[in-house]
């Protein structure tokens, strides 16, 4: 897939070609047209992000897709505050609970990441993220130019895990990035990028 340009849905708009993946064509679909490149702002949301990301890692992203509504739910909303104050068992819970991803060097990163947030004022993680927003640059015309970590992403994957976040590095930061909306990796042909997202 690495050298597609656009790809034609079942309606005729042309899209991203991972956003019409045959056995998830309709979760795809659906995160590709309305959320995936939408400038995400708020602490709590972009923790959320950093977290599943995090879950991600080494794993189909619809696999966290599908699970997203287990990870709210099992994870307080993705509230940085209550997150924070999760204690050892709530840990051993977590493990436990087969609505989300029981990994647990992930589950223990999404506590600390927790902790890490609470550390900063209210709005500071959204300022630190954002200010790694890179200039704008030419649209890609196919995946394959769409890269999987830039200098942006490398420098806010130190600066997170120097503020003591886990599972951030620069190819995790860049999704982040991509999913955030701080870049648009929207192809150029793609209807969403031209406005014509749902």
């Amino acid at each position: 897939m690495s050298g597609k340009g656009v790809v034609l849905g079942p309606d005729g708009l042309p899209r991203c070609p991972w956003g019409l993946e045959a056995e998830s064509m309709a979760d795809y679909r659906a995160y590709h047209d309305t959320e995936w490149g939408r400038p995400v702002h708020g602490d709590d949301a972009l923790f959320e992000r950093i977290c599943l990301e995090a879950f991600q890692s080494g794993l189909s992203w619809l696999t966290i897709l599908r699970r997203r509504e287990g990870f709210r739910a099992a994870f307080a909303g993705f509230s940085v505050e209550k997150v924070a104050a999760f204690t050892d068992e709530d840990a051993a819970r977590l493990l436990n609970d087969t609505g989300i991803i029981r990994n647990r060097a992930k589950i223990e990163a999404a506590l600390a990441n927790a902790r890490a947030a609470a550390e900063l004022a209210p709005g500071e993680l959204d300022a630190l993220v954002w200010s790694y927003a890179p200039p704008d640059r030419p649209a890609p015309r196919t995946a394959a130019d769409v890269p999987a970590i830039t200098p942006e992403s490398t420098a806010l994957a130190k600066e997170l895990k120097k503020r003591g976040f886990r599972f951030v590095g620069p190819t995790t930061a860049y999704a982040l990035m991509q999913a955030c909306g701080l870049v648009d990796d929207h192809l150029a042909d793609c209807h969403v990028r031209a406005g014509g997202g749902a």
